[in-house]
């Protein structure tokens, strides 16, 4: 992080219309509020600050109201006392519609410390945020119930797009984040339950029996002592091809850090002693008749110690050619920086396992043979993998399971036609989409999508940055760009946190969606159970960015599906489906799998949490020729989580 995080007594600037106070005492100290004009009364507003989001405690007005709208007067008096309630670095500005700070104070980062912004209210000013995490924490400001003119510009990132609806299929689970159908003729799909639970849907219902049960074997799914909110978990299924004859079948698990050796074909060191946990790749066996499987069955195939709890990436997917397809995460934290965290080429940022092929497998996408074994390998190596004998990177350091390489967290992988859609979440600012190639390199961290990226100013990138590697870095390989890119932010309004990656929809019965990507995100905010469905129609030109749209869908008040987002899956005749829960964490059980079906087939979507949709200019749903439904207005207040991944903390 480049400001300056230290405490610093009050400061007053009489060169600035800024002055505040701030307090560093214990939690409940609310900062005192300094002199007024003779017969002006000076209004406070006072919060909770905290990452996901402003917390509104008083006037009544915004109480318990997260990032509010504070109705202002021009020329008024105004106080902005807050206190950081999560221990985390933030500040309070107030922003103009062009979002350049009008007023701002400094970074305090102890919990229980308050501060007090004392400002004169100026039409100019459109929104207060936090700095540090602009995006989360992010509210609007209006002037006598008015919208003012910076509200009036913003404009949408995407456009309204195809209609849709949605069936529910499956419900009570915790935290799905996985479907997969299997393949023979049962019809069968499998529900991946994060916490440890394989489910088995029979086409008519979920069975109440697990299909296999790996909760003990797994690390404390939700249970970190800093929060529910867990990236770890049974992440990922892929069924072997000839499952209906040799019952096989291969999950991506985290469990507790084990003792080296390691089965791979990296040599970690000493330092996974002080790691999270181990990212495991393991083989089962299901039974005769395929109706269950044993968690004794177990065949640990690889083993990649990680040195957080996040960007576990976690999908695997046999492609084509019948090897099997394995994306990993950079090892977590932020910005490819900290414990784990190896130094590349690229010296103007530190870090960089997305980089590096030689120490780790972390930040890329693996390609091994489960067929056969290696020499001192549970599982073979492709001849033709880019550091393998035969492989056209087989005269540069490297290791041989790299298929691909500069993925910072690979959440949802898919296979359409031969060619691999990688969905991986962005650091601050951007998500992507890759269509991964052997032997490509796709930036990170030198890159956050199509831009710079600066681990020094994640929030403002330079603008220049290489877009290849030297010459003796693996003779100076293009850094490839994605074929879909969104913002986090556009115009001050929120476009998604953290990309879920989905499938090409290749099927007439929703003809809107018929050759997209369809695909969505976590959260609107981080905060709230606000996930999005997003359609990409592919470029007729090479190396041109693909066009997006948001699925609107009929029989909800506002066209969303108001849950967090989690998964996407795709069954034996081309159906798509969408999973999440009201929680956005591996707890409780709202977690929901639902079939998107034709606009007019679906159910009722209930309207967010606390919110009233029925209320003027929320969004009237209207239905085109083809029976698809869209929103006709936009009123929607829209801010994201700054660090653009499933979390809700800066670092995550």
């Amino acid at each position: 992080m480049s400001r300056d995080n230290e405490q610093t007594s009050g400061i007053g600037d009489p060169s600035s219309r800024r002055t505040f106070l701030k307090a560093t005492a214990a939690a409940g100290a609310l900062v005192g509020v300094g002199g007024v004009a003779a017969g002006q009364e000076r209004q406070e507003f006072v919060f909770g600050g905290e990452v996901a989001g402003w917390m509104g405690r008083e006037p009544s007005e915004i109480a318990d109201t997260t990032n509010p709208t504070l109705e202002l007067e021009p020329g008024q008096e105004y106080a902005f006392t807050w206190e950081n309630t999560d221990g985390r670095p933030h500040n309070v500005a107030i922003l103009d519609g062009e979002g350049e700070a009008l007023e701002s104070t400094e970074i305090i980062n102890e919990e229980g410390a308050t501060q007090t912004l004392q400002f004169s209210a100026t039409e100019e000013m459109a929104e207060y945020v936090c700095e540090v995490h602009p995006a989360s924490m992010r509210g609007s400001i209006s002037f006598g119930g008015e919208t003012t003119q910076a509200e009036e510009s913003q404009e949408r990132f995407m456009p309204f797009g195809a209609g849709a609806g949605v069936e529910k299929v499956a419900e009570g689970l915790v935290s799905p984040v996985g479907f997969e159908p299997a393949p023979d003729d049962s019809g069968r799909v499998f529900i991946l339950d994060q916490p440890g639970r394989l489910y088995v849907h029979d086409g008519e219902q979920l069975q109440d029996e697990p299909f296999l049960d790996v909760s003990d074997m797994l690390v404390d799914v939700g249970g970190r002592e800093s929060g529910p909110f867990d990236e770890r978990g049974l992440l990922g299924l892929a069924f072997h091809p000839e499952f209906a004859d040799n019952g096989r079948f291969f999950l991506r698990l985290s469990v507790p850090l084990g003792d080296p050796p390691y089965v791979s074909s990296a040599e970690w060191g000493e330092r996974p002693g002080e790691f999270d946990h181990m990212e495991v790749l393991s083989e089962f066996q299901a039974s005769e008749d395929l109706s269950s499987a044993d968690s004794e069955s177990e065949t640990r195939l690889l083993e990649m110690p990680s040195p957080q709890f996040n960007h576990d990436a976690g999908a695997v997917a046999f492609g084509p050619d019948g090897y099997l397809y394995v994306p990993t995460g950079d090892g977590g934290d932020a910005d490819d920086t900290g414990l784990g965290h190896v130094e590349d080429w690229y010296d103007a940022n530190e870090g960089g396992n997305g980089q590096d092929v030689t120490q780790n497998l972390m930040g890329g996408v693996l390609r091994i043979d489960v067929d056969n074994e290696g020499e001192d390998l549970p599982y073979a190596i492709p001849e033709d993998n880019p550091f393998a004998e035969g492989g056209d990177f087989a005269d540069y350091d490297g290791l041989p399971e790299y298929y691909a390489w500069g993925l910072r967290n690979p959440w949802k992988a898919s296979f359409n036609d031969g060619d691999f859609y990688v969905a991986s979440n962005g650091q601050n600012l951007f998500e992507q989409v890759d269509i991964v190639e052997k032997g490509g390199n796709y930036g990170w961290n030198v890159k956050e999508a199509t831009h710079c990226f600066s681990t020094d100013s994640p929030n403002d990138p330079p603008e220049d940055c290489p877009d290849s590697t030297p010459d003796d870095v693996r003779g100076g390989e293009p850094l490839l760009d994605p074929v879909i890119e969104y913002p986090h932010t556009y115009e001050g309004r929120g476009v998604g946190v953290s990309i879920i990656g989905g499938y090409m929809y290749n099927n007439d019965a929703i003809s809107g969606l018929n050759g997209k990507y369809v695909f969505g995100d976590y959260s609107q905010t981080g905060a709230d159970p606000a996930g999005r469905i997003f359609a990409a129609t592919p470029s007729e030109s090479e190396g041109e960015l693909w066009s997006l749209e948001e699925v609107q869908l009929e029989g909800s008040p506002n066209g969303q599906l108001n849950m967090y987002v989690l998964s996407f899956g795709r069954d034996n005749d081309g159906r798509l489906y969408v999973m999440g829960n009201d929680s956005g964490v591996p707890q409780g059980e709202t977690g929901v799998v639902y079939r998107i079906v034709p606009a007019g087939e679906g159910e009722q979507i209930s309207a967010p949490q606390g919110e009233d949709m029925t209320t003027e200019g929320d969004g009237e749903m209207t239905t085109t020729a083809e029976g698809e439904s869209m929103t006709t207005t936009e009123s929607e207040s829209m801010t994201t989580e700054g660090d653009g991944e499933m979390t809700t903390t800066e670092s995550e």
